[in-house]
């Protein structure tokens, strides 16, 4: 086990090391063969060089930042794996309840960043950094009562999700290790909003960095112990320990890089004003609602996966898994989207935003065309990576095809939800998205899958087209330029 996790680290350190740099060399010195890739790949989309530079300024950090997330949880699940199926399956579950319990922070990142990139688009400069402590003492005031709340009903809770005595003497301690970090997530959110809105997310990334190696070590450390520094190992609930000390050391790196920086912004201690924190809990609920009931959704169809049968539930989990990490670069590029869109506004030109939401979306369309086609292709091949039963794999061949090819069209919806947060439209994003995948995706789906029979596949092909039905929807509603009107 030691050997696996060295050669991960190994790789995820040279992975982290190797874009950063990339990062540093192409937007900083700008040489000849990056200006030629982007004038080319500019001209092939319609989008001038200039822009589309500027789109991936702010994008490639987001992207490297995610996916090196995703990296950080498999070598998280390799180290806690070596323990045992009852270890795994309960940092599964108590890893679940967390999102569900942060998904309720997740839109400060969001309603920060517009309101940073407003100002920084109307040259309002010195108080772009007001939205931040906005932000963060809204982060406070969620997240005391809401880890308050989880801790006393993290029994019952887990209870939910599994009956075994086994795997719930892990996932609760677990889970209660990780709903103590919920504020440091919440300011690390309001963070993340702030670098964005200033167009510097280098600076997020760096950051990221820090915190998941620190997440590595610490939670090695916690998982396996270290008897010369007189650390017990604490088996899988080390990881819940580690991460969680992880994540407040990465506060800490946000909270001193911040205020060398936000100062010039406006930023300050002081409570702002009333105003302010209305104009934030105007765009943030509704975001954070919206999350909560994605993250809901996501476990109501892995419960109508798992009426049609055991093995449909087992290949389903890693075809979610994988989509979700296929449509990273597109949430990227949508995060990027929300400053740009935000900071026309500022600046009161709808024209241009109108024109970055649209350009963001090509770029997106042309990244899950170069990524979606290969694992359409190969998609048996993809799939023995994750599990040798031929009956699985069987299972999941098809659907994974329809993921690679539609994602193409899916994109637009992902990129466009971003953008309309950016334009102030939260209640819309909130009202869509509820729609379609409550009163729409789900119902539908147990209709398909367990009542008529139709099983997996006939499940996956209502999630496609409801996904690509957002995608014209949303694109209908960004071309009736709407949302130029909002308020907050």
């Amino acid at each position: 086990m030691r050997a696996y996790f060295s050669n991960a680290c190994l790789y995820s350190s040279i992975l982290f090391s190797s874009a950063y740099l990339a990062v540093q060399f192409s937007f900083n010195k700008r040489p000849n063969t990056i200006n030629f890739f982007t004038l080319t790949l500019g001209r092939a989309l319609h989008i001038s060089s200039d822009r589309l530079s500027r789109i991936l300024t702010i994008s490639i950090p987001i992207i490297m930042g995610m996916l090196s997330q995703s990296i950080i949880n498999l070598v998280d699940a390799a180290m806690v794996g070596n323990l045992g199926s009852a270890a795994l399956a309960g940092v599964g579950i108590g890893s679940y309840a967390s999102f569900l319990a942060v998904s309720l922070v997740m839109g400060l990142s969001a309603a920060v960043q517009t309101l940073v990139s407003r100002h920084m688009g109307a040259k309002q400069a010195e108080k772009a950094g007001k939205p931040l402590m906005a932000g963060l003492i809204m982060g406070g005031l969620a997240a005391i009562p809401i880890t308050l709340l989880f801790l006393l009903f993290s029994g019952q809770l887990m209870g939910l999700f599994s009956s075994d005595p086994a795997v719930l003497a892990i996932a609760q301690p677990y889970f209660e290790w990780r709903t103590l970090a919920i504020i440091a997530v919440a300011f690390n959110f309001c963070f993340r909003g702030y670098w964005a809105g200033i167009g510097e997310t280098k600076a997020y990334l760096k950051v990221l960095l820090w915190m998941h190696t620190a997440n590595v070590v610490l939670s090695y450390l916690f998982i396996f112990g270290l008897p010369s520094l007189s650390i017990p190992a604490y088996g899988a609930v080390g990881s819940g320990m580690g991460t969680c000390f992880a994540l407040f050391f990465g506060m800490f790196i946000y909270l001193f890089s911040t205020l060398n920086k936000a100062g010039h912004h406006g930023f300050s201690l002081h409570i702002p004003s009333k105003d302010m924190m209305i104009r934030l809990a105007r765009l943030a609920l509704p975001n954070s609602l919206q999350q909560v009931f994605f993250s809901l959704g996501v476990s109501v169809l892995f419960m109508i996966i798992g009426l049609v049968g055991s093995d449909e539930q087992a290949i389903g989990h890693i075809l979610i898994n994988l989509a979700l990490l296929l449509i990273l670069p597109s949430v990227g590029l949508g995060i990027a989207a929300t400053s740009l869109v935000s900071h026309s506004l500022g600046a009161n030109n709808a024209e241009n935003a109108y024109q970055w939401g649209w350009e963001v979306v090509r770029l997106a369309m042309f990244l899950m065309l170069l990524l979606g086609f290969p694992i359409a292709l190969f998609a048996d091949s993809i799939l023995r990576l994750f599990t040798n039963d031929a009956h699985l794999i069987a299972l999941g061949t098809i659907p994974l095809q329809i993921t690679g090819i539609s994602i193409i069209f899916e994109v637009t919806a992902m990129v466009l939800t971003q953008a309309l947060l950016g334009a102030g439209a939260s209640r819309k994003v909130l009202a869509i998205n509820f729609v379609m995948q409550w009163c729409l995706l789900l119902p539908l789906a147990y209709l398909v899958g367990p009542i008529l029979g139709l099983g997996l596949l006939g499940i996956w092909s209502i999630q496609t087209l409801q996904r690509i039905s957002s995608s014209v929807l949303y694109a209908a509603l960004w071309r009736r330029r709407s949302w130029t009107s909002e308020r907050f």
